[in-house]
This record gives structure tokens, sequence and C-alpha cells, in this order.
């Protein structure tokens, strides 16, 4: 029982945190969040790869569960194209699109024909289920790395918090320019992010019954997280070429890795 609350509390943390933090950085003027927001990812790429290489990865290499170190590349790989298909599929793009700072003022400026840009104006409904998806799905990988080792899910709770806090801030504005009020984008992310619990909840009561997929999970945790990491928030940190941006995105990629690997080291 202990375990559920442990569970329980950090898909909580890992879901209504980045909520509350990222509509906090609302109340920042433009400026001041298009400083923040690409530090904030750089953070978040370092906070996931440190995740998946020193954490998800060698506990599945480790696990009791006795898995061929090529079935672990080949559930990695497996893994990669899954992410990169729901991608193409437009059931993950949309979550992970706005990180940029670049993207969310764009979204407040008049198109050439002097109006708002019209396709966000139903982007809301769609970036609500989106992210209810994605949210379940970091609940379920939440409670492989707990039911794996009460350390590792921390650490994996904690990572997912730090990449979901830059994505739930573009949510806010996309949610803001399709007409929504600030109270009523609050909520509805809010509820969106209890899709976090739901999944932890289900995985609880399934896995229990099903520990030799664990390790799996872990390895599919880890695809996710990579994929997120280079295929989503890296190459809009190549947009700033800059010696002295690039030196912070190293310097703050490099602080995420520290974390989880201090985190990790510590909790151990």
């Amino acid at each position: 029982m202990d375990l559920l609350y442990w569970i329980i509390g950090f898909s909580l943390l890992g879901g209504l945190l980045s909520v509350m933090v990222a509509s906090s950085f609302l109340l920042l003027s433009e400026t001041r969040r298009t400083v923040a927001v690409p530090h904030l990812v750089s953070f978040a790429i370092g906070a996931l790869l440190g995740a998946s290489f020193l954490g998800l990865l060698p506990h599945a290499i480790e696990s009791e569960v006795q898995i061929d170190p090529h079935e672990i590349g080949l559930t990695l790989l497996l893994g990669l194209l899954l992410f990169f298909l729901l991608e193409k599929m437009v059931l993950w793009r949309h979550c992970h699109s706005h990180h940029g700072h670049e993207h969310i003022p764009e979204l407040d400026r008049p198109d050439h024909h002097g109006g708002h840009h019209h396709k966000h104006q139903t982007a809301g409904p769609l970036i609500i289920i989106g992210d209810t998806i994605h949210n379940f799905v970091d609940g379920i990988l939440i409670t492989a790395a707990f039911m794996t080792d009460v350390h590792l899910g921390i650490v994996t709770a904690l990572a997912i918090a730090a990449h979901e806090i830059p994505q739930e801030l573009g949510d806010f504005v996309i949610l803001l320019h399709s007409g929504f009020s600030r109270s009523k984008a609050l909520y509805f992310n809010i509820l969106s992010s209890l899709g976090t619990v739901a999944g932890a909840l289900l995985a609880y009561f399934m896995l229990n019954d099903m520990q030799q997929l664990l390790p799996y999970i872990l390895v599919v945790a880890a695809s996710s997280f990579i994929y997120v990491a280079v295929a989503d928030l890296i190459p809009g940190l190549h947009a700033r070429v800059q010696p002295k941006e690039t030196l912070q995105q190293i310097v703050l990629i490099t602080l995420g890795i520290v974390f989880i690997f201090i985190t990790h080291s510590t909790l151990h």
C-alpha cells in the first residue's frame, strides 16, 4: 500500500506541479517568458537524457527478469519508431511542438491579413485530448519505474515534471489564443494532468501480475524520453547559434543531467 501512495503522490507531482509552475510563467511579461522558456527546455533535455541513460536503461539491464541485451536494444529501437509514428499521427507532436520561445510570441501576433492565426482557434480541444493521452502514458511509465525501484520512480517523475513545464506553458498560450479564459485554461490543464494518475493506477493494478514486462516498459520509457529530447526539444535549440546561447544550452543540459545523477545517487 505504501508503494501505491508513492505512485499517486509522484503522479500528481509530475502532472499538477508542472501545470501550476507553467501557469505562473504566464504572469511574467512576454519578454521574460521568451528568455526563460529556452532555459527550461535545455534543463529538461538534460533531465530526460539523464533519467534515460543513468536510471531507466541500467535498471532494465540489471532487472531480476533476465533479458538478452539484444532484446533491450531491439525494444529501444522499436520504442523510438513507435513514438515517431505516434507523432506522425498527430497524437504526440502537438504536445511538444510549442516548447521553444520562438513559437510562443508567434501565437500572439496577427498574420499578414491583419487577423490572428485562425488555425489556433480550434486547437484547444485537440490540445486537451492529446495532453490527456500523453499524461496517461506518463502515468504508466511512472508506475513501471516505481514498481522496479522507488528511487527510480522518483527520478522518472522528476524528469517528466521537468519536461512538462515548458510543454504546459506552450499549451496554455494555445488555449488562451483559442478563446479560453485564464481560469478555464487552468481548469482544463489540471483536469488533463489527472490523466497521469489514471494511467498510474491502471498500470499499478495490471503490472502486479505482469512483473516480467517491467524491464521492457522501462526501456520503452527510456525511448520516449530520448525521442522527446532528441527529436522534439534539441532541434529548437539549434535555432540559436550564438556562442553565448550555445554555452548556456550546454551548461543547462549538463545541469539537468547532474540534477538527475545527484538525485538518483542521493536516494540510493
